[in-house]
């Protein structure tokens, strides 16, 4: 009786940990995949914004603004799942805030702005990880 007792515990135990485990690892893939999106996208943005200023009806800006929207659309993807993985407020709102930053590179009025948006939005994307980072270790 008593070592039944000790095996369902055991179990108990080994089931949680197992799903402590899977969570903290969907989470750094996630994350991972969130911050990766979040830096493309900011590169697109950046490609965008000079292509326009080039030739904003050439092939080249409409090429560049597809791709951005594309990578845009991904983005929000990954952070849809870093919404559903985390209860920590501080971190969505940090990744919902480099989404926004990110966003705004494009509409930079001047090239002073535009630098100004991109180190907003790249030390946006550096807050996400590191107010992640504690939550997969």
């Amino acid at each position: 009786m008593i070592t039944h007792l000790f095996q369902r515990l055991a179990s108990g135990r080994s089931e949680l940990f197992a799903r402590s485990e899977a969570l903290r690892q969907e989470r750094i893939a996630t994350y991972s995949s969130f911050a990766a999106a979040v830096e493309d996208y900011r590169h697109g943005q950046a490609d965008r914004w000079y292509r326009k200023r080039q030739d904003p009806d050439g092939e080249a800006f409409i090429t560049a603004r597809d791709e951005a929207h594309r990578l845009r659309t991904a983005t929000r993807q990954v952070l849809y799942r870093v919404e559903l993985l985390t209860d920590d407020q501080e971190v969505v709102h940090a990744a919902e805030e480099a989404y926004r930053c990110t966003r705004d590179v494009s509409t930079a009025r001047d090239q002073d702005e535009r630098d100004t948006l991109d180190a907003r939005a790249r030390e946006a994307i550096e807050a996400f990880v590191a107010g992640a980072s504690p939550l997969v270790r």
